[in-house]
């Protein structure tokens, strides 16, 4: 398979699954849209090893031997490795990035419990924080500190994606909400797969809105710092997912019941804005 023949695999990957991300990607350039295509068709394939019904930690030790091949230009069967390999030797990405999302998702497959906010992080830098890291490589930036606020960036959109499925993992028997916080706001873990909505959850979920709150505010600058050509998409993609932040709280956090989302013509709307601005 030709490098642009991958590229188009991913590009196709990416316009029916990155249901925010993709949004954001219009607003880039070609070599910029292609890159980031190239590195979310990655991410895709590393949930799909853990979500997917029959997911094995094989399938991921597989996979992260490919990666390794891949990365040295060894190509194996998966379509999506000439794009990929291009990308990260174009944006010069740092290789562990990658190895750090596998982790992240093999953890899912051997859960630890998350007990404190501390665990969450370690959770949450692996499966976001190097994603916005790795985009912070494709958006461009100058100052070292670029890569701090990318990684607290991450924080903010994986809370804020925590928050969204807290129902449909405790189906899965995932809880991400750290155990120091379910005891300290009296919320039976059980009572999330069955759907309990009490004042208790409400006052939790309060509380975890604050902290991710915090996490966009902190990592705010960081716009500023990305290379002018690119700091529309970075406002739009950060628009979207404090948008669904907002919509979680204006719903009561009603995150039992539904899944709350933002519809296209809302996300539409932000990608203008971030034009106009």
């Amino acid at each position: 398979m030709t490098v642009e023949q991958s590229y188009q695999y991913c590009r196709a990957v990416a316009k029916s699954s990155a249901k925010n991300f993709y949004y954001s990607f219009v607003l880039l350039s070609n070599r910029q849209k292609n890159a980031m295509c190239a590195v979310y068709a990655f991410m895709r394939y590393c949930d799909d090893l853990s979500d997917e019904p029959g997911a094995t930690v094989g399938a991921i030790i597989q996979w992260r031997e490919a990666l390794k091949n891949a990365l040295q230009g060894c190509y194996g069967a998966h379509p999506i490795w000439p794009a990929f390999h291009d990308a990260v030797n174009r944006f010069h990405i740092p290789h562990q990035y990658f190895f750090d999302m596998i982790d992240g998702v093999a953890s899912d497959l051997t859960p630890e419990p998350i007990e404190n906010f501390e665990d969450l992080y370690r959770y949450c830098y692996k499966v976001a924080s190097v994603v916005g890291m790795t985009t912070v490589h494709i958006f461009g930036f100058d100052s070292p500190r670029a890569l701090e606020l990318a990684e607290t960036c991450g924080i903010a959109f994986q809370l804020t994606n925590i928050l969204r499925d807290v129902r449909e993992d405790a189906g899965l028997g995932r809880q991400y909400l750290p155990t120091e916080d379910l005891v300290r706001f009296h919320v039976d873990p059980e009572d999330l797969a069955l759907g309990k909505h009490t004042p208790n959850f409400h006052k939790l979920m309060e509380f975890q809105e604050r902290r991710a709150r915090k996490c966009y505010d902190d990592s705010a600058p960081l716009i500023g710092m990305v290379h002018q050509r690119s700091r529309a998409s970075l406002w739009a993609l950060i628009a979207i997912y404090s948008r669904l932040l907002d919509r979680i709280r204006t719903s009561g956090y009603d995150v039992l019941a539904q899944r709350i989302s933002l519809p296209k013509w809302e996300k539409r709307w932000i990608v203008m804005q971030a034009l106009v601005r």
